[in-house]
């Protein structure tokens, strides 16, 4: 039993007897640990937090070239559309 739990048994001793508290003190801890276990399933480890984070960082570096790409190809089109207006404008 932890340090919470013997002060618990402490306490029942004395209002319900030894084995009564003693006994309840177990099934508190049998439920205690049932629900634990039943949430242990939805809790994120520190591997889950770590394979989470990679895919991020890998879908941030994806984004990122995709954003250099397209902005490459925007600065490309201005320079034509400027080369073309300033060729429509000195030859006449």
């Amino acid at each position: 039993m932890q340090v919470a739990e013997i002060e618990l048994y402490e306490i029942l001793k004395g209002k319900l007897g030894e084995k009564e508290a003693k006994t309840l003190v177990e099934y508190i801890e049998a439920k205690v640990e049932k629900k634990l276990e039943g949430k242990q399933n939805i809790l994120a480890t520190k591997e889950d937090l770590a394979n989470a984070k990679a895919g991020l960082e890998i879908k941030i570096e994806k984004t990122r070239s995709d954003i250099i790409k397209w902005m490459f190809i925007f600065w490309v089109g201005q320079i034509g559309a400027l080369i073309a207006i300033l060729q429509i404008f000195f030859h006449k």
